[in-house]
């Protein structure tokens, strides 16, 4: 009797563990997405502000990948690499910073150079050189000098699908490339959509702009991760250690279980 309930035992525990790599192999393992983290201020630790991270944690965070041999690559080789079709390793990451605030400078950039880490940081032009909490020219093109890159994000952060008029939602997504472009003598390639919102008409004016990929914010799971260059999926990091909730961001699958949405 013994024998034969060790015998089902077996028999059932072997064909969990069948189940559950087929799962895993068949299912989960090919939902992987190269994870993009997207940061906007950073101050101390004790701030209790959703979108600013400390620098300590930052530092941590940065040192995490290190210690993991993580791929941190441009938002140029992941571009490259999504329109060829290419296979990230499993440890491949991109880091962002939306508005372009001045502590980018202070804080997050001495980390990001002590690393050797690029990054693309999405400027709000307006505000740029005309506001201290912001960035100056001459940072940003000291900045590019280091493995630090530019995108647009609107001239005045406005509320994209707000606008009805289409030649002020032209010049708020063109006129922030251009801006750009002529202060830093650099092309300007990519546009992230204040407040994460967009429509079909506003991903055809970012085209027709001339920037190559636009991203989002958290937009959830896309089925089998047939992502538009137009609606990147990016993960909004926040004061997390290096490890439990940060692993799990760049792990490549934070997409899998999140129900999906729309930017707008």
């Amino acid at each position: 009797m013994l024998k034969k309930y060790f015998k089902n035992f077996c028999f059932t525990s072997m064909f969990i563990i069948l189940l559950a790599g087929g799962y895993y192999f068949f299912w989960i393992y090919p939902q992987y997405s190269v994870p993009i983290l997207m940061y906007h201020s950073f101050g101390k630790a004790s701030q209790r502000d959703l979108l600013s991270v400390s620098s300590e944690h930052f530092e941590m965070q940065m040192s995490y990948l290190k210690k993991n041999r993580y791929h941190v690559i441009s938002f140029d080789d992941f571009v490259d690499g999504f329109k060829t079709g290419k296979k990230f390793p499993h440890n491949t990451v991109v880091i962002t910073i939306d508005d372009g605030y001045q502590n980018n400078y202070t804080l997050a950039y001495p980390i990001l150079k002590k690393y050797n880490f690029p990054a693309t940081i999405f400027l709000i032009t307006n505000l740029m050189d005309k506001n201290d909490a912001f960035l100056t020219w001459d940072e940003i093109r000291e900045m590019l000098k280091n493995g630090i890159t530019f995108g647009g994000h609107t001239k005045s952060h406005v509320y994209l699908p707000a606008v009805d008029n289409k030649n002020t939602l032209w010049d708020e997504i063109m006129g922030s490339k251009k801006m750009i472009e002529d202060h830093i003598g650099a092309p300007v390639k990519y546009f992230a959509y204040p407040f994460g919102g967009f429509t079909d008409e506003i991903e055809k004016f970012v085209e027709e702009a001339g920037y190559r990929a636009a991203t989002a914010t958290n937009r959830g799971y896309d089925i089998l991760n047939q992502r538009n260059l137009y609606e990147l999926d990016r993960v909004s990091v926040r004061n997390w250690k290096a490890g439990g909730t940060f692993q799990n961001a760049v792990s490549g699958y934070y997409y899998v279980f999140k129900k999906g949405k729309r930017g707008n």
